[in-house]
């Protein structure tokens, strides 16, 4: 009889960390893409920050990133999840979710590579459209192939298709002002900000009866107060963070 394969542990080492604006889960998209306006950077570690590792990779219009939930890690994974495309009631098996919560926490994204940059002499990858918590260790860079990468005749059983149609978003007035106050040295906010609002961040097991409670979501330094009316969002107000 063949003999029985021996399983070893695996320690695997980040190759650079992921800076973004999402310093919290609640209200990071729930796959990429779906915010183009959000910008997030990849900076490098030692040994993998060589400039020759990333030769060539400038070609590729995206790439995919392999990486670590750092922030859900030491949580039980459970054999079956709830996923919010089937409204937070319905169960599947994990293998059959983009759950986080798995036997081994790793995520795989594809994002859009803007441009490489040099700071400091060493090389920072700038991303766009990524669904990645701020600090995220990243473990591996693949360049994304369209022809092999993109299935159009694939199947997806119950995400087939994107998220709903997006929620219209209005801002009070005191929230605009405060708006256009940040976008004085953050352009991309209001933008960033009407995008995941847009996609309403709310549990998929919410209630009709939760319409008017205020919630709250972390964006870069700053909080945002916001509630739902009438199939509206409206943003209350927004203030800078007291632990930054």
């Amino acid at each position: 009889m063949p003999s029985k394969p021996s399983v070893k542990s695996i320690c695997y080492q980040p190759i650079g960390v992921l800076r973004s604006p999402f310093r919290e889960k609640f209200g990071i998209p729930r796959q990429p893409g779906l915010v183009p306006a959000v910008r997030a950077t990849l900076a490098l570690l030692p040994p993998f920050d060589r400039p020759e590792a990333l030769e060539g990779l400038d070609g590729f219009s995206h790439v995919w990133l392999l990486f670590h939930f750092h922030a859900t890690a030491r949580q039980a994974w459970k054999p079956t999840v709830r996923p919010p495309r089937l409204g937070g009631n319905r169960r599947v098996g994990v293998f059959a979710s983009r759950s986080m919560f798995r036997p081994n926490p790793l995520g795989l994204s594809v994002v859009e590579l803007e441009r490489i940059d040099r700071e400091d002499g060493k090389p920072v990858l700038h991303l766009r459209g990524a669904d990645l918590l701020d600090g995220t260790p990243v473990l591996d860079i693949k360049p994304y192939l369209p022809w092999v990468d993109a299935v159009p005749d694939a199947r997806a059983s119950y995400a087939s298709e994107r998220p709903g149609a997006a929620l219209p978003v209005r801002f009070a007035p005191g929230a605009a002002r405060q708006c256009a106050e940040i976008a004085r040295h953050w352009s991309e906010f209001p933008r960033l900000l009407e995008q995941i609002l847009a996609l309403d961040p709310r549990p998929a097991y919410r209630s009709d009866a939760e319409a008017g409670r205020i919630h709250g979501l972390r964006l870069g330094d700053y909080d945002i107060h916001w509630q739902v009316q009438g199939g509206t969002i409206e943003v209350l107000d927004i203030v800078k963070a007291a632990n930054t």
